[in-house]
């Protein structure tokens, strides 16, 4: 059993992508992050980020992850830090892509999500803080048809992520390791040993 696990998460980490990242800004709703940390294991997303304005850790519903959250590396950022958060990822060559109402927002199939991204997705009630959407490399939006202006920000993330799955599929990234060796290695180990403790608290895994 442990050995059939083990392959499926090798499996998963031959198509995880580290340069495409998620961030939430000032996220209140638990159960939003939830369904986002499954729709970013389900794109091959490594790695998400989050902020909330009290610098609280956020309830994790795993009725709505389904498990998605343990193929997820999660990090809460201070909420004071979250501007040089971005500016580092910048120097570091990712493109930070912000979803905002604007002038100059592009549809976000405009963009090229091949290189190195990280998509910030606004809370549900302010959106994108104003700090956020200044050092933006790009702002997006998604076109509505209708008569409201948004969308939920879960659902608006997994049509943004899907989006980017299309493009790295298309460009044969799922194909080949993104991670090295070292990195596959550490996080297999890892991965294991919290899905062994989770299932035996199931009691699927004799103690």
């Amino acid at each position: 059993m442990i050995d059939k696990r083990t392959d499926r998460i090798e499996e998963i980490l031959l198509r995880k992508q580290p340069t495409l990242q998620v961030m939430l800004d000032g996220v209140h709703s638990s159960q939003n992050l939830s369904a986002i940390l499954r729709t970013c294991d389900g794109a091959g997303v490594l790695y998400f980020h989050y902020n909330t304005q009290k610098n609280q850790d956020l309830r994790i519903h795993k009725t709505i992850t389904q498990g998605a959250h343990r193929w997820v590396e999660r990090m809460r950022i201070d909420h004071e830090k979250r501007v040089d958060f971005l500016k580092e990822k910048q120097k570091m060559g990712f493109q930070v892509v912000v979803t905002h109402l604007a002038k100059n927002a592009v549809s976000f199939r405009e963009v090229d999500y091949t290189k190195p991204t990280l998509v910030v997705m606004g809370n549900e009630k302010d959106g994108v803080s104003k700090e956020v959407v200044d050092l933006a490399d790009e702002v997006i939006i998604i076109p509505m048809q209708g008569m409201v202006q948004s969308l939920n920000v879960s659902v608006a993330t997994a049509l943004i992520l899907y989006e980017a799955e299309r493009q790295l599929e298309d460009a044969g990234r799922y194909l080949k390791p993104e991670l090295d060796n070292e990195q596959r290695e550490s996080l297999r180990d890892a991965w294991l040993y919290r899905d062994i403790i989770a299932r035996r608290s199931k009691g699927k895994i004799p103690l």
